[in-house]
C-alpha cells in the first residue's frame, strides 16, 4: 500500500510519528503493525473508540495513537519539517464554543506553565520521547508530555497547537502548529498540514509517542465532540505526505475498515 517517492526508508516514519499525533484520526490501525524498510523498524498502534458507529450521523469518537521507531544501526532518524495529511470526508473535526489558546502562550514554557495558562483549552495529552544527537556525541534521550490545545477557528482553518517541553540540550518548548480545512477532493474532505519547528537545532527527532484526543463538551446546551466520524461504507482512509530537512518527500495511503451501525 505504500508508494515509492523518494527515501522510502522515511515513509512510515512520517506515518507514525506525526501523521498521528498531528490528529490523522481518519487512519484509525486497528491492530499493531510492525514495518521493517531498510534500515527502520516501526511499532504503530492507533484508532478510533468506539470503532462501530452511525452510518448517517458523525458520531463523538475517541482517537488512541501510539508508535515506536527504531533504526537497525543505531543511527538517529531525519527531522520532519512539514506533515500534510488529507483525511477521509467522514471524519470531522469540530471545536465550535470551546476554550482556545495562543502559540506565544505555550513557548518558552513547561509543561506544567502550559497547563497552568491554556488548561481550559486542552484537548488531548499523550507523551513522547525524543533523541538528541550532536555529530560526534551519543545520542541523549529526552521524555517529554504531550499537550495539544485548541488554537480556535478563523477564515475556515481550525488551528491546534501540540506543546512538547524538552531539557537538552537547554531547556526550551517545542510547539507544533496544525492547520485544518474543509477540501473538496473526491474521498477526502479535510486537510491538515503540521508545521513542526527545528528541535535542538535541528538534532532532535521524535523516537516514540502516545497520544489521546477524546474531547467531548457542551456548547449552548449541545453536545459536542472535537472528533468525530460516521461510517458509510465501512472504510475510513487517508493520504500523508511528509516533507524532511534532507529535502526528503514521502507519501502514503491508508484505508482501514470500521462498522456501520443504523
Amino acid at each position: 500500500m505504500f508508494r515509492r517517492i523518494r527515501g522510502v526508508r522515511v515513509v512510515v516514519v512520517a506515518l507514525v510519528v506525526l501523521g498521528a499525533a498531528v490528529l490523522a484520526a481518519s487512519a484509525a490501525a486497528e491492530k499493531p503493525v510492525i514495518v521493517e524498510v531498510g534500515n527502520l523498524r516501526i511499532t504503530a498502534n492507533g484508532g478510533l473508540q468506539p470503532t462501530a458507529f452511525s452510518k448517517t450521523k458523525l458520531t463523538p469518537v475517541a482517537f488512541n495513537a501510539s508508535g515506536k521507531i527504531e533504526t537497525k544501526d543505531g543511527t538517529h532518524p531525519p527531522a520532519v519539517q512539514q506533515v500534510i495529511i488529507e483525511g477521509d470526508k467522514n471524519v470531522a473535526v469540530d471545536t465550535t464554543g470551546y476554550p482556545t489558546c495562543s502559540s506565544g502562550k505555550l513557548q518558552a514554557r513547561d509543561t506544567q506553565a502550559a497547563l497552568s495558562v491554556c488548561k481550559p483549552a486542552l484537548i488531548g495529552e499523550g507523551t513522547t520521547e525524543i533523541e538528541v544527537a550532536f555529530p560526534e556525541s551519543k545520542p541523549i534521550p529526552v521524555n517529554s508530555k504531550l499537550l495539544v490545545f485548541n488554537g480556535g477557528t478563523a477564515g475556515g482553518v481550525t488551528t491546534f497547537f501540540i506543546h512538547a517541553y524538552i531539557t537538552v540540550p537547554t531547556p526550551a518548548a517545542v510547539v507544533t502548529t496544525v492547520k485544518i480545512k474543509k477540501i473538496h477532493r473526491g474521498r477526502f474532505g479535510t486537510e491538515a498540514i503540521a508545521t513542526i519547528p527545528r528541535i535542538a537545532g535541528g538534532s532532535g527527532s521524535v523516537k516514540s509517542f502516545s497520544l489521546k484526543i477524546d474531547k467531548k463538551y457542551t456548547y449552548k446546551g449541545k453536545k459536542m465532540s472535537v472528533i468525530s466520524a460516521k461510517c458509510t461504507d465501512g472504510k475510513i482512509q487517508a493520504n500523508v505526505t511528509a516533507k524532511f530537512a534532507d529535502g526528503t518527500k514521502a507519501e502514503a495511503e491508508i484505508i482501514r475498515t470500521c462498522t456501520p451501525k443504523g
